[in-house]
This record gives structure tokens, C-alpha cells and sequence, in this order.
């Protein structure tokens, strides 16, 4: 039975937490200067004109969706630029000549991806805290749902990052899928705001799940039974990290 080189997950770990603080100037801070933004501008702007949703004030009913959507971008964006960046360079030779299983380096690009996104989440949860004095209910939940939609969306920049042939292939799911989806997805509204037509349009794009569990943990309440949003999450991660895995165990665009 193999075992675990816990040394080279390791490694890959660091590699990438070390590649994030190098660059934090471009994939911490400007993050969290849009989420500044967003609170300043949607919370005051629109909330004084709304009493309360979901039974707490709108920038509080802000301040998750804004958490979600950074960990998004940042899960996908961190392990979708490393993997094209190692092949461009050449670089991720570097790994396939190591004593690593594809397994072992899935998990360092995600556990990687993981670090950056939940440095960012916590920031964000701070600032909430002290600017418009929320904190989640559920800090099982909370952790729950940004670990597995971290996943989730640092399998799929595996996929694009193996896909990609330059690197403007790399913000084609951003662009033209991730973030209209976020933007209609309960960030900013909830659910029963929209007509009858939208909503039931709602239960077709699967980052409404993910924002809806997520706000749960600081709302206590949900659109959707938390079962099932966490059931959705959980199978599309499955799908997402398991075609990650087939990929790189089979070389895909890795070897001539």
C-alpha cells in the first residue's frame, strides 16, 4: 500500500502560499478593496432604503455574498494561473519527476488555494465585524461551505489551467460564466426580492447554492433547505475534483 509523501504535499503547499504572499499586491489586497467598496457603496446607497432582509439589516445581508464571491475568484484564480504559469514555464516538469502521485499534487494546488482563499474570507469577516457589526451564527457551517466550495472552483482552475492554451483562455470561465452567475446568484438580493419566473431560474445556477448555505451561517435562514444546497455543492466538487485527478494522473497536456 503507498503511502502519503507528506514531505512533497508539503512542499507543493508552501510553494504556492509562498507564490501568493510574493504577488499579495494583486490577489489579497485589491479583494479586499472591492469588498470595502461594495459595502460602502451598496450598503449605504441601497440599504437605507431597505428595512431589513432575512431579518438583519442589508449590508449585514451583504457582507456573506461579498465573502463568497471573493473565495470564488480566488480559489479559481489561484490554481488555474500556478498550473498554466508551470506549463508555460516549463516548470511543472518540476513535479511530474517528483516522487508525487497525481492525488498528492491535487491536494498541494488545492490546500494551497485553500490558504489564499481563507485568508481573504477571514479578512472580509473582520471588516464585516467592524464595520456593520456581523459575525455567522454557524462557524461549522461557515468553515464547512468555504472549504468545500474552495474545492470545488480550485478543481475547476486545475481543469482550465491543464486546458488553456494561452493565458486569456484562463478568465474564459470567469468571464462568461463564474461571474455573471455570482452577480445573479444572491449576492446581492435574496431570493424572494426576485419575481416568481427569476427565482425558479435561480435553482438552475449552482453558485446560488453556495452563496444561499453560505449566508445561512450568518442568518440562520436559507431559500433552500441547507441539505440540499450542501448536497449540490458537495456532488459538483466531487465531479470537479475527480476530473482534475483523471487529468493530471493521465498527463493531460503535461507530457509531449
Amino acid at each position: 500500500m503507498d503511502t502519503v509523501n507528506y514531505v512533497g504535499l508539503w512542499t507543493v503547499v508552501k510553494r504556492e502560499i509562498i507564490r501568493t504572499l510574493k504577488v499579495i499586491n494583486q490577489v489579497i489586497w485589491p479583494p479586499i478593496i472591492t469588498t470595502l467598496l461594495y459595502v460602502f457603496i451598496f450598503g449605504v446607497a441601497i440599504g437605507s432604503r431597505i428595512q431589513s432582509v432575512q431579518g438583519v439589516t442589508y449590508a449585514q445581508f451583504l457582507i456573506p455574498g461579498l465573502i463568497m464571491l471573493q473565495v470564488i475568484d480566488a480559489s479559481y484564480g489561484e490554481t488555474s494561473s500556478s498550473i498554466f504559469q508551470g506549463r508555460f514555464m516549463n516548470s511543472i516538469q518540476e513535479l511530474l519527476i517528483a516522487p508525487l502521485s497525481a492525488t498528492e499534487i491535487v491536494a498541494g494546488f488545492v490546500l494551497g488555494s485553500l490558504a489564499r482563499a481563507l485568508a481573504i474570507a477571514g479578512i472580509i469577516t473582520v471588516l464585516g465585524f467592524i464595520l456593520v457589526h456581523t459575525l455567522p451564527q454557524n462557524w461549522l457551517l461557515y468553515a464547512g461551505v468555504l472549504v468545500v466550495v474552495c474545492v470545488l472552483f480550485s478543481a475547476l482552475g486545475i481543469i482550465f489551467g491543464l486546458m488553456a492554451e494561452k493565458f486569456d483562455h484562463l478568465a474564459v470561465l470567469t468571464t462568461f460564466i463564474i461571474t455573471p452567475l455570482v452577480f445573479v446568484g444572491g449576492v446581492f438580493t435574496a431570493a424572494t426580492m426576485l419575481p416568481p419566473f427569476l427565482r425558479n431560474l435561480e435553482l438552475f445556477n449552482p453558485i446560488f447554492y453556495t452563496i444561499d448555505a453560505f449566508r445561512a451561517s450568518y442568518t440562520g435562514q436559507s431559500y433552500l433547505p441547507i441539505g440540499v444546497s450542501l448536497a449540490a455543492i458537495g456532488a459538483l466538487a466531487l465531479i470537479a475534483l475527480g476530473t482534475a485527478l483523471r487529468m493530471v494522473a493521465t498527463g493531460y497536456k503535461l507530457r509531449a
